[in-house]
């Protein structure tokens, strides 16, 4: 199948940024999942990194023990079979860049841009400690991700992750607000907070930090409306890990199902196999 080049993907996807009206960005977890997102006719995907841990059998996020973390390269691979996948811009979840310097940040960065995603986000927390990186420290690992941004040549949408509600700071909008403008003016095109969900922050955010604002939805609700929250002045919805913790959670009630009654009800919410055999395959053909 042919898709659009490289270039033209990230200018798509830095131009959905620019719109008058935000957008939804569902999260995928390999080339089968990127398929079925794509055809149901959203204009950009992103990764999960969650999701994609979770298909190694590895845990996400707080990893107590970094033997049993996804690597770089397992990442940037499987971001890699997503964007094959797809005709789309991806949007590449970078976790905390793999790395601590700004230098480290920069590669993992030039390493998403060789692996054909459009645009990424980027956390501030420091792995070792669980923190948050200071924020001198994490604007400069920013900065070192738009220099290696500009040297690709690329519209590549930088999306700067800051995690201050995922910490029950009684001062979160405030800091959430400081340093997610801090980030823009060290070249971010987009800023993420997760953690918010009501319209009434979501407003907030939207007015104070100067730039497009990206919000998550089903992180650990299940209430949430995406198309308020652009009603609200949100440019940018995405979904994480769940639909991939949903799909998780379907093997689970299944397998108990099986276990402990001898049925097979689950079976009644199955895409059809010849459904599946006419999409995939109209997506390796480009019919």
């Amino acid at each position: 199948m042919t898709h659009p080049t490289h270039a033209a993907r990230c200018s798509a996807f830095l131009k959905l940024h620019q719109a008058d009206r935000g957008f939804v960005m569902p999260n995928a977890w390999d080339a089968g999942s990127a398929v079925i997102l794509a055809e149901e006719g959203f204009a950009a995907i992103g990764s999960t990194s969650a999701g994609i841990a979770f298909s190694m059998g590895k845990p996400d996020y707080s990893v107590s023990d970094t033997r049993c973390a996804v690597t770089r390269d397992e990442m940037l691979d499987a971001i890699g079979r997503i964007v094959a996948a797809v005709g789309l811009p991806v949007n590449a979840d970078l976790e905390s860049g793999y790395g601590d310097t700004p230098e480290q940040v920069a590669e993992t960065v030039r390493l998403a841009i060789a692996a054909g995603a459009a645009g990424c986000n980027l956390e501030d927390v420091d792995r070792a400690t669980g923190g948050l990186f200071d924020e001198a420290t994490a604007a400069a690992r920013i900065a070192a991700a738009r220099a290696a941004i500009r040297s690709s040549g690329r519209a590549f949408v930088l999306t700067a992750r800051t995690d201050v509600f995922q910490r029950g700071d009684d001062n979160a909008m405030q800091r959430a607000v400081q340093r997610g403008n801090r980030f823009l003016e060290a070249g971010a095109d987009c800023i993420f907070t997760p953690g918010v969900t009501d319209v009434a922050r979501a407003r907030i955010l939207a007015k104070e930090i100067a730039g497009p604002l990206n919000l998550v939805v089903g992180l650990n609700e299940a209430s949430s409306s995406a198309l308020d929250l652009i009603d609200a002045g949100v440019q940018r919805i995405s979904v994480g890990g769940s639909i991939a913790r949903a799909a998780l959670g379907l093997v689970r009630r299944s397998a108990r199902e099986l276990r402990e009654r001898g049925t097979v009800g689950y079976a009644a919410q199955q895409i059809p196999q010849a459904e599946l055999n006419a999409l995939y395959e109209r997506h390796r053909l480009g019919a």
